[in-house]
């Protein structure tokens, strides 16, 4: 075979595989390309914007879980002693109050014991005295508190964003209330500043706060300082938006007490009307009534009609306390 026609197939061939790779094989490429730019499929990198947002929203999403654990964790220190003698602004130690407890239960027992000459009477009104009537009177004072608490709240976040607008620092804002607020919200800020001065983290000190006054409006409060702090942005709005929040959330307890105040007399007419009628017998024709104290079975039905008013009480109770 003549070795002139083998060379010129070779570069041809050559030549042609060459002009397939430029040419051909582009061609595929660039069709996909214009597909898919015409699908609308186009996938373009992330804009600075896009991932400033994305950051600041995990950032909050952080934050939140963050609160809600700690939450879960400090639950517990609520509701022992300790805690509930913060929450009343009580500044007495733990064995002060088990000792008055104590003292009382003793007392009423043997009070109960000498008039009545009944072990089962004195023994029930011991531990009534000294376990219950304590609690329920720590209680009552940390409702009271929380009460003028929620209301003296929103004024106080009022002069925060007030403050913020005219150009001052959120501690000296804090350090306002701490000294012309009212109580408790004076006391209360006066803890978290005089600890902030001590050099403590603001984090751990809004927990604190949280724990000494266990409310949804200062958990609200905690959660706009703390995502503040992480992630930055217009103070004085956030606050203004809580501010509002909480007079709405204010407007709305109102108009659910006035709404259930109907239900709530006749829960106390109902609940308080067996120990008047007993009284009053006891009074007019204790002859009649004293069998109740003196006779075993009396004391026995006395017994289980206290359980079973008890029970109606706070059934009556659960029906109107409504809580959102």
């Amino acid at each position: 075979m003549d070795p002139t026609l083998i060379i010129s197939a070779l570069v041809f061939a050559a030549l042609a595989a060459l002009g397939l790779t430029m040419f051909g094989g582009a061609g595929k490429p660039n069709s996909k390309r214009m597909k898919t730019v015409k699908q609308g499929k186009v996938q373009r990198a992330p804009t600075q914007s896009q991932t400033q947002s994305k950051r600041l929203k995990q950032a909050n999403n952080d934050a939140l879980k963050e609160l809600s654990a700690r939450e879960k964790q400090q639950r517990k220190s609520r509701v022992t002693i300790r805690g509930r003698l913060d929450q009343a602004g009580l500044a007495v130690p733990d064995i002060a109050f088990w000792l008055l407890s104590i003292g009382l239960g003793v007392a009423l027992g043997l009070m109960v014991f000498a008039t009545q000459r009944s072990p089962w009477l004195a023994l029930m009104s011991a531990i009534g005295g000294g376990i219950g009537l304590p609690r329920w009177v720590l209680g009552a004072m940390i409702k009271g508190r929380q009460k003028k608490f929620i209301e003296q709240l929103a004024d106080a976040i009022e002069i925060i964003v007030r403050g913020v607008k005219s150009g001052l620092p959120l501690n000296q804002c804090l350090q306002i209330i701490a000294k012309d607020g009212a109580s408790p919200v004076r006391e209360e800020f006066k803890r978290l500043v005089d600890n902030q001065a001590m050099g403590a983290p603001m984090e751990q000190l809004l927990q604190r706060f949280f724990d000494r006054m266990p409310l949804p409006e200062v958990n609200f409060f905690n959660t706009v300082i703390l995502i503040q702090q992480k992630t930055g942005g217009n103070l004085s709005e956030a606050l203004g938006n809580l501010s509002a929040v909480l007079r709405s959330r204010k407007l709305m307890r109102e108009k659910i007490k006035a709404l259930s105040s109907e239900a709530q007399a006749s829960a106390m007419i109902i609940g308080s009307l067996p120990p008047l009628v007993g009284g009053a017998v006891y009074v007019l024709q204790p002859q009649y009534i004293s069998l109740l104290f003196t006779h075993p079975s009396g004391q026995f039905a006395l017994a289980c009609a206290g359980v079973w008013m008890g029970l109606g009480i706070l059934a009556m109770r659960q029906m109107i306390n409504f809580k959102f």
